[in-house]
C-alpha cells in the first residue's frame, strides 16, 4: 500500500506497538532456578528497516501497553532511546509527553499498532498503520497496513514505503552497501 508523499514528508517521528506489531504476538514465559523469564521474537528485516528509518532522519520511538525486558534488550540493540512501556497500555498520556519532548504534532506522527490498546492513538496520528494481522477496528481507522504479519517483516514494509514515499529509499540503500564495501 501506497502512502501519499505529502504525508511522508510531514512525519517526523515513528511509534511502534511491539507485541503483534514488532513481534508476532506470542509471548514465551518459563522460569529457572526461581526467577521468571520472558522471551519475545523480533524480526530481523524489521530491525533493518528501523536502522533505515532513523538514518533518514526519522526520530524511532516504542509505546507498548506491556512491560517486559525483552522489549528494553530489542530497543537498545537498535539504537531506540524513547522506549515506554505501560502495563495499563494506557498510549495517549505517553504520547502526550513525548510529542511534548520532542516538539513534535500529532499530525507528524506515524504509528504502526495491530489491537485496541492502539486505537485511540491510531484515531489522532498523521499516518495510521497495521499489520496484516491487524484487528478490524484498527484496520478500519488506519490509512496504511502491511500485507505482511506482526513480526513477520511489517514493520521494515511500513519503512520502505514511507522511505520510498519520502524519496529517500533508494539512497539509503546505496548508502548502506557502501558502508559494507559494495
Amino acid at each position: 500500500m501506497e502512502i501519499p508523499k505529502a504525508t511522508a514528508t510531514r512525519i517526523r517521528l515513528v511509534v511502534l506497538d511491539v507485541d503483534g506489531v514488532l513481534t508476532d504476538g506470542g509471548i514465551y514465559i518459563g522460569a529457572g532456578n526461581g526467577d521468571e523469564t520472558e522471551f519475545k521474537r523480533f524480526d530481523v528485516q524489521d530491525g533493518l528497516g528501523i536502522r533505515m528509518m532513523r538514518s533518514a532522519g526519522l526520530h524511532v520511538a516504542i509505546v507498548s501497553g506491556r512491560v517486559s525486558a525483552a522489549t528494553d534488550i530489542r530497543a537498545a540493540e537498535l539504537g531506540i532511546e524513547d522506549v515506554y512501556q505501560d502495563a495499563g497500555a494506557r498510549k495517549i498520556p505517553v504520547l502526550e509527553k513525548l510529542l511534548a519532548a520532542r516538539g513534535v504534532g500529532w499530525d507528524e506522527v506515524a504509528l504502526v499498532g495491530d489491537d485496541l490498546a492502539d486505537l485511540p492513538a491510531l484515531r489522532r496520528v498523521g499516518l495510521a498503520g497495521t499489520v496484516a494481522n491487524g484487528v478490524p477496528e484498527v484496520c478500519r481507522v488506519a490509512t496504511w497496513q502491511s500485507t505482511r504479519e506482526g513480526g513477520r517483516g511489517a514493520v521494515r514494509e511500513f519503512a520502505e514505503a514511507l522511505l520510498h514515499a519520502r524519496g529517500q529509499w533508494d539512497g539509503l540503500v546505496e548508502e548502506y552497501c557502501r558502508a559494507r564495501g559494495g
